[in-house]
């Protein structure tokens, strides 16, 4: 009879981030740049903002866990108690809208820079709409990746 050794969690490395950077900046850059998705983000409430982001984690934590039956959060480094391979899925998934929306100019070119608390207010918004189709590509460049 062999003794098995608990399995240590997976280590999360570097290239895992890179495999989810590729992907979500891949499905991110089309929405930043249409102004429906402004126009949409500027008549949207708080509350549609929260629910957005709310599916943006559903839709993550589905992609890396339950689609992909190999993958169990008890095998991954954590911090907080959350998988460390979850939370840079979504900083990946936010930040990436994020960032190709300022270098993109996006927010100066779709609504009125005078006001800035409508500005900000809107960028939050159209933030989140991004992030549900970067997520998307996120997750599937990491799973696909994994090993």
């Amino acid at each position: 009879m062999r003794i098995r050794r608990p399995r240590r969690p997976r280590g999360f490395r570097l290239a895992d981030s890179a495999q989810q950077l590729v992907g979500g900046f891949l499905l991110a850059g089309p929405f930043v740049v249409t102004e429906e998705v402004w126009t949409l983000a500027g008549n949207m409430t708080i509350f549609h903002a929260v629910g957005t982001a709310g599916v943006v984690f559903a839709i993550g934590y589905a992609a890396l866990y339950k689609a992909d039956t190999t993958r169990d959060t008890t095998d991954e480094q954590r911090f907080l108690g959350i998988p460390v391979r979850f939370i840079s899925l979504m900083a990946v998934s936010f930040g990436s809208v994020a960032i190709l929306a300022a270098l993109f100019g996006a927010p100066a070119t779709f609504l009125d820079a005078s006001d800035t608390a409508d500005l900000a207010q809107t960028t939050v918004k159209a933030i989140s709409i991004g992030a549900i189709f970067s997520v998307v590509g996120a997750a599937t460049a990491d799973s696909i990746f994994a090993k």
